[in-house]
């Protein structure tokens, strides 16, 4: 069951995202943002957490999972730290993610050529 509530999850992101980009003059980049902004701003109201509970891994693989773990963290050393642990803990969540993408970018870059 946990694999359709993931799948149902994703899928609804996915649908909401086509139906913003299909209906408005929104670019990818826009939405991409908004699902990053909305998934910090259920974050702070704990809602993502549920979500995540829910849904399981498909609550952790769409765009909004980035902005969930960007406010997760940093809220967890605002706790800690004061106002320096909101700097401090955004990017301890999201790190390793951050990195790969750099990394593999970085090589994909090296072995394709773009298309002009």
């Amino acid at each position: 069951m946990i694999y359709v509530k993931s799948f149902i999850f994703a899928g609804v992101v996915c649908a909401i995202g086509q139906i913003i980009l299909d209906n408005t003059k929104l670019t990818n980049g826009h939405i991409t943002s908004l699902f990053v902004v909305i998934g910090a701003a259920l974050d702070i109201f704990s809602i993502y957490d549920k979500l995540v509970i829910w849904a399981g891994g498909g609550a952790l693989v769409p765009i909004t999972s980035f902005g969930h773990l960007l406010m997760h963290g940093a809220l967890e050393k605002a706790n800690q730290y004061s106002i320096l642990g909101l700097s401090m803990g955004m990017f301890d969540l999201t790190a390793t993610g951050i990195i790969s993408a750099i990394v593999i970018s970085f090589f994909l870059a090296l072995i394709f050529k773009p298309k002009h």
